[in-house]
């Protein structure tokens, strides 16, 4: 971490990692794979009324000694302090998600950039929208997720670079569907600073118009798919199988929190995120 020695066999054991993976491209998509099928992506203690720190310590504290996930900017704290304790050459981006948005959207999703030898790659186990693997920087570069949706990136002009995605909205938290190449976020390879993230981190987690002070969101990725809860609105894609139910129960839940997203929250914590009524 940045002001201690970075626990490598904590973090592997949380992600499900069973030996130390290369420092290439290979590894990078293994390391983001484990990442995000372990942990997964919520912002729950944003609708508790408590604060959002991404200070490494209070990631890692967070996210791998309670066992808890977290949204793009504590994902990706930890997921850099990761990559850097295994050699890798990795900073922070910030990005502008266009899923929904009828204007220019704020700078509110973090990513990395890891420099391999001579080629450039995007990383990002912290998007809660869907699953985009590791990407080399290049445009008009494709990859195709596990889940079958196909991503691409193009030079966006003004706005840097886009990442797009075309795929089952199925496999995603609802936003995004549509035919063909739909935007998902831009960002440029500017550097940015704790004080860049602290910034948009606070924005993210306090503006009451935002989709964190709105809804309840919480995801994870499966081998072949997608789980998501936003509100009482549950979906889960496991390859050709679908379902979608909404929960009525808060001891659904509950318990749908723990066995599905791995997330243990108190009976109290459950009402007060005020989901469904008891």
């Amino acid at each position: 971490m940045n002001d201690a020695v970075f626990d490598l066999d904590a973090y592997f054991a949380r992600v499900h990692l069973p030996a130390r993976p290369s420092v290439d491209h290979l590894g990078l998509g293994v390391l983001q794979r484990a990442h995000r099928l372990a942990i997964p992506f919520e912002n729950l203690d944003v609708r508790l009324g408590r604060a959002i720190a991404i200070d490494s310590a209070s990631v890692f504290a967070k996210l791998v000694g309670a066992a808890r996930g977290g949204y793009c900017f504590e994902h990706n704290r930890l997921f850099l302090d990761a990559l850097h304790a295994l050699g890798f050459d990795a900073r922070p981006l910030l990005a502008r998600v266009w899923l929904g948005a009828s204007d220019v959207p704020a700078l509110t999703h973090t990513l990395s950039l890891v420099t391999l030898g001579e080629e450039q790659w995007i990383a990002d186990p912290g998007f809660g929208g869907s699953y985009t693997p590791p990407m080399p920087l290049i445009d008009g570069a494709q990859a195709t997720a596990p889940d079958g949706a196909l991503f691409r990136l193009d030079r966006a002009g003004e706005h840097g670079w886009m990442l797009l995605r075309d795929g089952d909205a199925a496999t995603t938290d609802g936003r995004g569907a549509g035919a063909g190449f739909q935007p998902q976020y831009s960002f440029d390879t500017r550097l940015v600073y704790d004080a860049d993230l602290a910034l948009s981190n606070h924005w993210t987690s306090t503006a009451p118009g935002g989709r964190f002070r709105q809804a309840r969101i919480v995801s994870i990725v499966l081998p072949n798919g997608f789980a998501s809860l936003t509100d009482s609105t549950y979906r889960r894609r496991a390859g050709a199988d679908s379902t979608e139910a909404v929960i009525t129960d808060p001891r659904v839940y509950r318990l749908r929190l723990s066995m599905m997203f791995g997330i243990t929250l108190s009976a109290e914590e459950v009402a007060a995120l005020g989901v469904v009524a008891e």
